[in-house]
């Protein structure tokens, strides 16, 4: 067995990414604090591409030096918008037939493993605040909660591991689609 060299991965230029069809899902961050999960959540959208991201309240947008120390240039290839409020962000993906998940613990969350994607198109998932969560405003406009499992003494995950867990889960059953 061999690493690969960086010439060998066969990576996409910025152009050919950009050009490359996405995967329907906009990822919607709700008031995240920290430039580095917002960087490091801007290259999973890259790795996984998907369709964009949508930043909202206090989440810094690019550029700024912390989050581009994170996210090694894929602010330049995942799309993004601001939204003042998450609830308008809601509000414009809804009018785009999007499906509004909240990756959150809460009363009849289904969990990760039990989501089925055979009848969604057009996704959008919304993390929260690192501390406070997603706002329960926010989770009150969402069709529903995706809980993802957990069997330790800690009750969450850090932002950015939610993010990688659960966009690999539904790209994974986009696919079998």
């Amino acid at each position: 067995m061999r690493k690969l060299k960086n010439e060998e991965l066969k990576r996409l230029s910025l152009e050919e990414y950009r050009n490359k069809e996405k995967h329907p899902v906009v990822v919607v961050l709700d008031n995240i604090r920290s430039l580095n999960n917002i960087g490091s959540i801007f290259r999973t959208a890259d790795a996984f591409r998907i369709e964009k991201l949508h930043l909202c309240g206090i989440t810094a947008c690019p550029p700024h030096r912390d989050i581009q120390k994170t996210a090694l240039g894929a602010t330049e290839s995942v799309a993004w918008q601001y939204f003042e409020k998450t609830a308008s962000s809601i509000e414009l993906l809804r009018k785009n037939n999007f499906t509004i998940y909240s990756i959150e613990q809460a009363e009849g969350s289904i969990s990760l493993e039990n989501f089925d994607m055979k009848k969604i198109r057009k996704v959008a998932l919304v993390f929260g605040h690192e501390v406070k969560g997603i706002q329960q405003a926010i989770i009150d406009l969402s069709d529903a909660c995706i809980e993802i499992p957990q069997f330790g003494t800690k009750h969450s995950f850090n932002i950015t591991v939610s993010a990688g867990i659960v966009l690999w889960e539904f790209l994974k059953k986009i696919k079998q689609l």
